[in-house]
């Protein structure tokens, strides 16, 4: 591991891979929402003190390589980040579009896991994810 963050009596290095998605998969991530969740996503980890290492938003779900210190909780940050930026979405795009469900944007549950030492691979795997899936949309064309 390369660095290590501090805080005043302990070092850390905790990051963790997390998916989550909107209500029933809508993909309503793409277009004006999915270029301005991004900067909404680090401005909202930044408030606990945490860092969005990685991310990719997907058209129907988020992947993101989070750092977060350990005197928060997993839950703790993913369920701000999120409720946050339900709250926005609905402030900035609820009157813009019929059937937006405003403050309850996204799904309840997220997947996590923890990232250790095969960063590297958990990066490359949020990068590519995107042309992963269309490839495997286009080996189902044929079927």
């Amino acid at each position: 591991m390369d660095k290590f963050e501090s805080l005043s009596h302990t070092a850390w290095d905790c990051k963790y891979h997390v998916i989550f998605i909107p209500k029933r998969r809508r993909r309503t991530l793409y277009g004006e929402l999915r270029k301005h969740l991004g900067e909404v996503f680090r401005k909202l980890a930044a408030q606990k003190e945490s860092q969005i290492v990685e991310g990719h938003l997907m058209p129907d779900h988020v992947h993101m390589m989070i750092a977060i210190p350990p005197k928060y909780a997993v839950s703790q940050v993913i369920g701000f980040i999120k409720g946050k930026s339900a709250i926005h979405l609905a402030r900035v795009y609820g009157e813009r579009k019929r059937n937006f469900v405003g403050q309850h944007f996204w799904a309840r549950g997220y997947f996590v896991s923890t990232v250790g030492r095969d960063e590297a691979v958990v990066r490359e795997y949020i990068k590519k994810q995107e042309q992963e899936d269309e490839r495997l949309d286009q080996l189902g064309l044929w079927r």
